[in-house]
């Protein structure tokens, strides 16, 4: 606990703001200055100086040795991270965050960011189904709504001039925004020449930084939902997997159920079937040496279970997570996907839950859910195309809370140097502006301002998954009776019956939880898609 605490001090010291490129720095005197400093509208100053909210400060780079895993240095814009575009950002005080210092950091509210305050993800099954269709709704609002903070590049720094006279920047929608920085941390290295890349980097996978970079990846993408439909109490829901034997999120009414004239596309019936994917065709940006720029490329993908059964016989299991959950040692040995008896590379995927050795060839535990999808979200650039890609990531980063909690780690227990290139504790996140440090965010979701209701005691758990949905229907009948002048008393019976059904609906709950404990479920024996196969055997 004492080692936690430290780790609340420290954050409360660092400055925070949201995502890639903000709008007002994508212009030719910004890359020219190298300067993100943008104006406050609250004071009308930079940063918010005026009001004490930050300053605009130059950018301190740490230079720790990186693994040699990629031998190059110079040609990448994402090494040394910002410096390509920016060498002064904005630094915000105390709780403040924001690009330009006007918001709040993770876990903060109000108009001084004083209050702190504590959301909690949910179980999505277990959401009552006007809660699952409000959450439905959003992420096809935030497809369909161009995001006013933020835009992409869509060229190098290079191809932008020297001066930045050539500046090359594009709206995007809210959800293809985080599409698109998925894509950018994890895309390969330009060497020159069509096709000549570098395929060994990756600045969110393959080592250290894979857990708290998508950790606030989630949190930022939570934190524009919430502003772009002014829900303020809004959480991503995550799904809970353990022992599964199909993709159960995968209904009409949630996530997309499969078509019934194509098996690989996403049924008719559900809102997803419309979207168009991005940034999901990395080979050919390779020939062309060229950034996806967002054009949309057809439709999501995804035949679930239809996958290669030697590389994933089953959805990973409870034994599968408590083993991994109680490994002591977040990273070893090179820190990269070979580690062996690592946390992390067990619950990224590249090493067993039941022995911790590394296993070529096959995938686990995360990555596994990623190829069981067989389709967009099998391949890592795109895989943030299909909307499950939230849920289950969610599911993840309350695994590496799980673990945080079980072990109390120092700061040191994240590696400070040799790591792969991006993955150092001192290396800041690709792309987010300002900035953040990977080992800043190794630390509880407590001091970020959240928590999983799975993880909650049981009577706050009680309230969360099963009392809350019961509460807001009764609120709604509650109000509905009062419209039409019934009797108090038939209004309390209701509510009664609503909560004696909560309760039931809890102890059931409760039994099949106890009741899977005791063994694990058969492997899946479905057969593989040849076709799918062949396509989806990119590293996840």
């Amino acid at each position: 606990m004492r080692r936690l605490c430290v780790s609340v001090v420290l954050l409360h010291l660092l400055g925070t703001s949201w995502c890639q490129f903000p709008r007002l720095c994508a212009n030719s005197e910004s890359l020219r200055t190298k300067e993100c400093c943008p104006v406050w509208e609250g004071d009308g100053s930079a940063c918010g100086a005026l009001s004490g909210r930050g300053f605009c400060a130059e950018v301190v780079v740490l230079d720790e040795p990186h693994g040699p895993q990629y031998p190059h240095s110079g040609i990448d814009d994402r090494e040394r991270w910002p410096l390509a575009f920016y060498n002064r950002t904005c630094r915000c005080a105390g709780n403040y965050g924001g690009f330009n210092c006007g918001e709040c950091k993770f876990g903060y509210w109000g108009s001084n960011c004083a209050e702190y305050r504590e959301s909690v993800r949910r179980n999505l099954m277990t959401m009552s189904s006007a809660e699952q269709q409000k959450f439905i709704s959003y992420l096809n609002l935030a497809k369909n709504t161009i995001n006013r903070d933020y835009v992409i590049s869509t060229a190098t720094r290079a191809e932008m001039g020297e001066n930045g006279e050539n500046p090359m920047f594009s709206d995007i929608n809210t959800y293809d925004l985080f599409v698109w920085i998925h894509y950018y941390v994890s895309r390969d290295t330009f060497l020159g020449g069509p096709g000549n890349v570098w395929r060994d980097i990756d600045f969110a996978h393959e080592s250290a930084a894979f857990l708290p970079w998508h950790r606030v990846f989630l949190l930022h993408w939570e934190n524009e939902i919430r502003k772009l439909t002014g829900d303020f109490n809004f959480t991503i829901p995550y799904w809970d997997w353990r022992n599964a034997q199909s993709c159960e999120v995968c209904t009409d009414a949630l996530m997309g159920g499969r078509s019934s004239l194509n098996p690989n596309l996403i049924s008719p019936a559900s809102i997803f079937s419309s979207w168009k994917v991005i940034c999901s065709q990395p080979e050919e940006y390779n020939n062309r040496e060229a950034l996806c720029n967002a054009t949309g490329e057809g439709p999501l993908l995804r035949n679930p279970g239809n996958h290669d059964p030697n590389r994933v016989p089953r959805i990973p299991t409870t034994a599968d997570v408590d083993f991994t959950v109680n490994l002591p040692d977040y990273e070893t040995g090179a820190m990269d996907r070979f580690a062996n008896m690592s946390f992390r590379n067990v619950l990224e995927g590249f090493a067993s839950p039941v022995t911790g050795l590394a296993v070529p060839g096959q995938s686990t535990m995360h990555n596994s859910l990623h190829v069981f999808m067989n389709g967009t979200m099998s391949s890592v650039q795109g895989s943030a195309n299909d909307p499950v890609f939230l849920v289950h990531h969610a599911f993840i980063d309350s695994i590496f809370e799980r673990w945080l909690r079980t072990h109390q780690p120092s700061r040191t227990s994240y590696p400070r140097a040799n790591a792969p290139i991006g993955h150092n504790d001192g290396y800041y996140m690709v792309p987010f502006l300002p900035l953040y440090r990977n080992g800043d965010y190794f630390l509880s979701d407590k001091v970020l301002g959240y928590e999983y209701s799975y993880l909650l005691d049981p009577g706050q758990r009680f309230v969360q998954e099963f009392l809350t949905p019961y509460l807001e229907q009764a609120q709604q009948i509650w109000q509905w009776l009062l419209g039409a002048g019934l009797l108090g008393g038939l209004i309390v019976a209701v509510i009664a019956v609503l909560l004696v059904t909560a309760r039931r609906k809890w102890r059931r709950n409760q039994r099949r939880k106890r009741a899977s404990s005791y063994g694990e479920r058969q492997p899946l024996l479905q057969s593989s898609s040849e076709e799918g196969s062949a396509s989806f055997q990119t590293t996840m």
